[in-house]
């Protein structure tokens, strides 16, 4: 498996910053959900819940994903030289 410039294997380096970019956005979905609300729009309140839920479930599958690698594979952690 290719090692990157971070030492992690490419692919644990992409889980782990789309685990970040999903935690990230759904910490910031947060906020458009209490806008949309304090707007009146609750249609628009459901929609950021619902794409809050779905990178919520990203997250976790990265989480799956990366458990996986780490006991199925040494070559998913740091690289060693």
């Amino acid at each position: 498996m290719a090692t990157g410039e971070t030492g992690f294997a490419d692919v644990t380096y992409d889980l782990i910053s789309v685990q970040y970019h999903a935690l990230k956005a759904g910490h910031d979905y947060g906020q458009y959900v209490r806008d949309a609300k304090n707007a009146g729009l609750d249609d628009l309140a459901s929609f950021f819940e619902q794409v809050m839920e779905e990178d919520s479930e990203r997250a976790k599958r990265c989480h799956e994903f990366l458990k996986e690698l780490m006991t199925s594979d040494d070559d998913a952690g740091p690289a060693v030289d």
